[in-house]
């Protein structure tokens, strides 16, 4: 039985239809997508501001036990620990605010 080239030009275009379904590529989510309510983003950077200040203060309070030098230390780390907890914040923020990006340039960040 010869095969017409209707017949093939079918089942090319079927293959075709099947294959189409199959590359459909699941994009990754984002962590916003995650359905989280701005009262949980909110709490998630308080919690983010207030774990640098406590690991900064506790790393400049350590060091001064350890060396002697009350406040001073203790000082200097929790100004670094607050500006590492605003630099984690601001980064929430832009994440928040983002448009979708495609999964290269989100690496790249």
């Amino acid at each position: 039985m010869a095969e017409t080239d209707q017949d093939r030009k079918a089942r090319l275009e079927a293959l075709e239809a099947k294959l189409a379904e199959k590359r459909v590529v699941e994009t990754p989510k984002r962590h916003q997508d995650e359905h989280h309510s701005q009262a949980q983003m909110a709490w998630r950077m308080v919690i983010e501001l207030v774990t640098g200040l406590l690991i900064g203060f506790g790393m400049g309070f350590g060091l001064d036990r350890l060396f002697g030098t009350a406040p001073w230390l203790m000082i200097v780390f929790t100004l670094l620990g607050l500006a590492a907890g605003v630099n984690v914040m601001l980064r929430t923020a832009k994440e928040m605010t983002a448009p979708e990006t495609s999964g290269e340039e989100r690496e790249r960040d």
